[in-house]
């Protein structure tokens, strides 16, 4: 449970507004993998952080690196420089026990998110479809016209 109290809400139930950076969803996808990770580079937890991305949106590499700023900051994330290999040193980051917490903190709240979201799409699909039946068979119909022609054919 988020140990934050939100303004607007207070102590009543984990919400979003206390849990600070929202935009696409890069900080806890970040925490996720580097929980996951044990340790990555930037350019790695970007590379991974598009395939569990929560929107379509361009994950732009300023956010990314903001983020991670924004994380070692609040004592989520540390990081130092790797000097191995060959190269220019880069940046090593790691998620400590707060930024372990600040994960469970968003699992609650997004778990929260989902469920909201989950009722509201039941709800507005069944008032679009009382007020107009053909909504319904409009849904049905395009997803049976995108089925390849021997899917609808054979079914």
């Amino acid at each position: 449970m988020p140990t934050r109290t939100c303004l607007r809400h207070g102590n009543e139930h984990p919400c979003t507004c206390a849990m600070g950076n929202l935009y696409r969803f890069i900080e806890p996808v970040l925490l996720f993998l580097l929980k996951q990770k044990g340790r990555a580079h930037g350019y790695e937890l970007g590379t991974e952080l598009r395939a569990h991305a929560f929107t379509d949106a361009e994950i732009e590499v300023s956010a990314l690196y903001r983020t991670l700023r924004q994380l070692e900051q609040n004592d989520c994330v540390t990081s130092e420089w790797d000097v191995e290999g060959s190269g220019p040193a880069r940046r090593l980051y790691k998620l400590t026990p707060h930024g372990k917490e600040h994960l469970e903190e968003w699992i609650t709240v997004l778990a929260h998110i989902s469920k909201s979201m989950s009722r509201f799409v039941k709800e507005a699909r069944s008032l679009a479809a009382a007020a107009d039946p053909t909504v319904e068979g409009a849904r049905l119909s395009r997803r049976v016209a995108s089925r390849p022609q021997a899917e609808r054919v054979a079914g």
